[in-house]
C-alpha cells in the first residue's frame, strides 16, 4: 500500500511539474519557426542589397557629379544671389530677410533663409517654381500665406533651404589638382 501511495504521489508530482514548467512552452516551437523564417527572409533581403552595392555606388557617384559645386565660403552669397535674381525675374517684392543659418549632415551643407515677401499669387508661384528648377537645389521648407489688407496681394513668410555638397565631386577635384 505504501508503494502504491508513493507511486501515486510521484505521478501527481510529475504531472504538476509538467503543468507548471513544460506545457506552457509547447507554443515556443512554433514561435521559433516563425522567427527563423523571418530571419531567413531578412537575410535574403540583406544579401540582395549587398549584391546591388556596386550599382548604388555608381548612382551616388553620378549624383555627386550633378549640380554645381559651390565653395563653402561662397554658399551664403550664392544662395542670396539666387533668391534675389529669381525674385527680380518673377516680380516678387521681398520685404525682409532674416539671418541665414547653416546645418550640416553627412552629404550636404544646408543654408536656411527666412524671407518675407509680397506678391500676387501668379508671381509667387512663378518665383517658387523658378527657385526649385535647375541645378540650384533650393526648396521651400515652410510657407505661410496671408492676404494683405486690400486683398490684392499675398504676404508670404517663406523658409528657403539650399543644399550644397560638402566636398567637390571627384571629377572637379582631379581637374583642380591637374591645374595646379
Amino acid at each position: 500500500m505504501e508503494r502504491r501511495l508513493a507511486v501515486g504521489v510521484a505521478v501527481i508530482l510529475i504531472l504538476a511539474l509538467n503543468y507548471v514548467f513544460i506545457w506552457p512552452h509547447f507554443s515556443d516551437w512554433s514561435r521559433l519557426k516563425i522567427r527563423l523564417k523571418n530571419a531567413r527572409v531578412t537575410l535574403v533581403s540583406y544579401q540582395a542589397a549587398i549584391t546591388q552595392s556596386p550599382d548604388y555606388t555608381a548612382k551616388v557617384k553620378a549624383l555627386e557629379g550633378q549640380g554645381e559645386f559651390v565653395a563653402p565660403e561662397d554658399q551664403a552669397i550664392n544662395f542670396m544671389r539666387t533668391i534675389q535674381s529669381q525674385s527680380a525675374a518673377s516680380g516678387v517684392n521681398i520685404n525682409s530677410y532674416s539671418r541665414s543659418m547653416m546645418h550640416t549632415n553627412q552629404f550636404f551643407m544646408e543654408q536656411v533663409q527666412n524671407i518675407n515677401a509680397i506678391a500676387t499669387d501668379e508671381q509667387l508661384v512663378d518665383f517658387l517654381y523658378k527657385l526649385g528648377s535647375g541645378a540650384s537645389m533650393v526648396r521651400v521648407r515652410d510657407l505661410e500665406l496671408q492676404p494683405d489688407n486690400a486683398r490684392q496681394h499675398l504676404n508670404a513668410n517663406i523658409r528657403l533651404v539650399a543644399s550644397y555638397q560638402i566636398s567637390a565631386p571627384a571629377s572637379l577635384k582631379s581637374t583642380t589638382a591637374t591645374a595646379k
